[in-house]
């Protein structure tokens, strides 16, 4: 039998290598400060286009805490495992990263690795920013180094042990972080490629719609199936899509660029923050993101096209349900719902056919939940959808009424369940957003988090 002493030396040797090769994979080395570079000593032109891609990536809606300055971080983002605090990202030296060298910010954007050399939570969504090229990074440098410097400290992130320990982040990106720049497809064409990676790299579209597993990652082979963010689910946008009606390239276009399409509905929840922001970027990125996004989803199947044959037949003539034509939720529909929901008036001046709302399809009624409390708010200066909230004039009884009422007379899906405690849970969210106010965003509109348009 081996001695006590060799056994001892060996697991004392398997320690030191253990702790070594610890450090090794934890360890990153601080980048050197600089002296915050001026303004003006940034191309115009570049500071410009960082600025459409700051808003494809929804940059400052992650970065702006309700009633804060633009890009000054400090928004909760809530996580299985805690709250995590944006981070300030304006040229201020001391509390942003006005001293950051480009290479850091680099860095940053590909291995999720700050200037100091801590890793950062993968809420910041670095598993795709990997993806984009040098030139982009170089543009968002120069558009957020050229941003009004705000002094606004880190807010400490509120995660218990182990997770508030930042090694547990390399570890996870072991496992996760896959790096490398996106890569065209020779058999696809320059539009789609671009498409393919704006969605893939800036706008992180995934990140939200991708389920995850325990330890927080995207599933790959779920990828685009739908996930959840800040009370809202986010829709599966692939082949198993329970939209009514399949989505074209045109449709999805209108969508992302206007926030609303008659044929699908109106943007709401983080959603809406997404659509203000692509109001203002380039067309072409915009219809390069949804000629890319309408080949995810792929051609409707024959049952699919039976489906949507169907469902454009019954907007015609609507069925006759008995069933529910005496339940409460009917008559809180023909009071509070039917005279813009069965307008033949198009949107945005009518609400949408009722019959073609993917939120009466969804797996659960959160976000119906969500949008019958909180309503459509217009955009200012823009002919936009709008709808009334209701948090203040139902109870949410009478909101579980309307909702089992529309899933079984829109929906040809099976009935939900759980209905009432999902309606409490949305109403609690609704009241403890409605206690912050707004901020404005990149757009000039109105980004209101979780609840609002």
């Amino acid at each position: 039998m081996p001695k006590p002493g060799i056994i001892g030396g060996a697991a004392l040797v398997a320690l030191i290598g253990g702790a070594i090769a610890a450090f090794a994979v934890t360890w990153r080395p601080a980048i050197e400060t600089i002296e915050p570079p001026a303004p003006q000593s940034f191309d115009p032109a570049l500071v410009k286009r960082g600025r459409d891609l700051a808003a494809i990536g929804n940059c400052s809606d992650c970065h702006t805490a309700p009633g804060g300055k633009s890009f000054a971080g400090g928004l909760a983002v809530p996580t299985p495992f805690g709250a995590i605090y944006s981070s300030n990202i304006t040229p201020d030296p001391d509390t942003g990263i006005g001293r950051w060298p480009e290479a850091a910010f680099q860095r940053a954007m590909r291995s999720g690795v700050d200037r100091a050399g801590h890793h950062l939570y993968p809420t910041f969504p670095y598993d795709h920013f990997t993806n984009v090229t040098d030139g982009d990074d170089r543009a968002l440098y120069a558009f957020l180094m050229t941003r009004p410097a705000v002094r606004a400290p880190d807010r400490s992130n509120d995660l218990s042990f182990p997770f508030n320990q930042r090694f547990v982040v390399a570890g996870w990106k072991l496992l996760f972080l896959k790096k490398g720049a996106y890569k065209a497809d020779s058999t696809q064409s320059a539009e789609w490629n671009r498409g393919a990676y704006l969605v893939d790299g800036l706008a992180h579209c995934g990140a939200c719609h991708t389920p995850r597993n325990a330890l927080g990652a995207e599933k790959v082979t779920a990828s685009f199936s739908g996930g959840d963010v800040d009370n809202w689910h986010a829709y599966a946008i692939n082949a198993q899509s329970r939209s009514p009606l399949p989505w074209t390239t045109d449709a999805l276009f209108h969508y992302l660029r206007q926030g609303w399409d008659s044929d699908h509905g109106v943007a709401r929840g983080p959603m809406a923050e997404v659509t203000a922001n692509l109001a203002s970027v380039p067309e072409s990125d915009v219809r390069a993101i949804a000629l890319y996004m309408t080949s995810v989803f792929g051609p409707p199947t024959q049952d699919r096209l039976n489906q949507t044959n169907a469902t454009r037949a019954e907007i015609k003539s609507p069925p006759v349900q008995p069933a529910l034509a005496d339940t409460p939720g009917a008559s809180i529909y023909a009071a509070a719902c039917a005279t813009c929901h069965a307008s033949d008036r198009p949107l945005p001046y009518s609400g949408i056919n009722l019959r073609l709302s993917t939120a009466l399809s969804a797996p659960d009624p959160r976000n119906a939940a969500n949008i019958i409390l909180s309503g459509i708010r217009p955009v200012g200066g823009e002919r936009s959808p709008i709808m009334p909230g209701f948090a203040n004039s139902m109870t949410d009884d009478q909101i579980s009424a309307l909702l089992n009422y529309l899933r079984g007379r829109f929906s040809s899906q099976p009935a939900w369940t759980g209905v009432e405690q999902i309606v409490r849970d949305a109403r609690q969210t609704e009241t403890v957003s409605l206690r912050t106010s707004s901020s404005p965003d990149t757009a000039g509109r109105t980004s209101e988090r979780g609840h609002q348009p």
